[in-house]
């Protein structure tokens, strides 16, 4: 596994002549926007990861949300029909709690902002899960609680954060998909707390390194493709792991946003979802200005977006994405992207 950082600026995805899941040992899976939403599979996941795993691909989930357990997560993808074990799940209540135990002594009490999934990650590392500043803690643990966290627990982190204790946050995703749409995620909860007490927690998810750490450990991968949808934490966090990546559109982020991607968050590959995995990626070769993949052709000219040609519509995102990325160059592309998406249908 490459775990130096990258500092080069990607200006088109890559291609590959082979199936993904045939040049990669290990896909660590986001969960959340990538194998289900709300609960429920995605399309095409099972059928894809079972394909992927039939090839000898090693499937890890690593996953920003702390609320439940990794025994809890893989019984759930089991029943979703994706034959999984607690070892083959990667959660930042893992990171976090790790991050604390490197920093304070066994037996310590950390109050619990959170729920099980964060509580039996403390135990596992010889911390003492506690529910109120009343119970002495010399730390603050928080993790996404859920949609039934009530509001007194918030205002017990804020009591303990201002009187200085040491806080560690699991994640700070501000969003999180739902089968109903997109919700409030643990970073909102965080960023609560931050405007009560004006201090900023240590954050142990994607793409901080610790949660980087934690996989490395756990997975043992030595040729890992990161598989998400966020381009701030699963293509951020394989960037700075100097790890490729596939970003699926199945998540949170939209066509426009890939468009707009500044370095850190340009994926290695882009697919629809995790069929990408079973297939080689097309090469988006550049001339003269203008990136072509599959039968289209993308380019910058006077400030807009010309694409031309047909086939499938994800070849002409990964045209557009080099068009977009060449003309953004270390920062951020900002023409305007809705026509030439609209007629993709994105």
């Amino acid at each position: 596994m490459n775990q130096s950082a990258r500092t080069d600026v990607r200006t088109r995805p890559e291609g590959c002549e082979q199936p993904l899941s045939v040049v990669y040992d290990t896909a660590l899976l986001d969960l959340d926007g990538v194998v289900y939403a709300g609960g429920a599979a995605i399309p095409h996941a099972v059928e894809s990861l079972e394909r992927a795993r039939a090839g000898g691909m090693h499937l890890a989930y690593v996953t920003n949300n702390a609320a439940r357990t990794p025994e809890t997560v893989a019984g759930h993808l089991t029943e979703l029909g994706i034959p999984a074990s607690p070892e083959d799940v990667i959660n930042s209540a893992q990171a976090v709690a790790r991050l604390i135990a490197d920093e304070l002594p066994a037996g310590s009490r950390v109050l619990l902002i959170g729920t099980e999934g964060l509580r039996v990650a403390l135990r596992e590392r010889g911390l003492v899960p506690v529910e109120s500043v009343d119970d002495d803690p010399v730390a603050v643990a928080q993790g996404y609680g859920g949609p039934e966290m009530p509001w007194s627990r918030l205002m017990e982190a804020s009591y303990a954060v201002a009187r200085g204790l040491p806080w560690f946050a699991s994640n700070t995703d501000l969003t999180i998909p739902t089968g109903r749409g997109i919700a409030p995620g643990n970073g909102s909860a965080v960023e609560v707390v931050k405007i009560a007490t004006g201090r900023e927690p240590r954050v142990a998810g994607k793409p901080q390194p610790p949660m980087h750490r934690e996989t490395v450990l756990r997975t043992g991968a030595e040729r890992p493709l990161v598989v998400g949808d966020r381009l701030d934490t699963d293509i951020e966090g394989a960037y700075a792991g100097g790890v490729d990546s596939l970003l699926v559109l199945t998540g949170v982020t939209t066509a426009a946003q890939v468009l707009a991607a500044r370095p850190e968050h340009r994926a290695t590959y882009v697919a629809e979802d995790l069929r990408g995995l079973l297939e080689g990626q097309p090469e988006v070769s550049v001339s003269g200005g203008e990136f072509r993949c599959g039968g289209w052709t993308a380019s910058v000219v006077d400030g807009e977006f010309v694409l031309d040609g047909d086939g499938a519509a994800v070849d002409g995102l990964r045209a557009l994405c080099g068009a977009a990325w060449a003309e953004g160059g270390d920062g951020s592309c900002g023409v305007d992207g809705g026509k030439v998406l609209a007629r993709l249908g994105w």
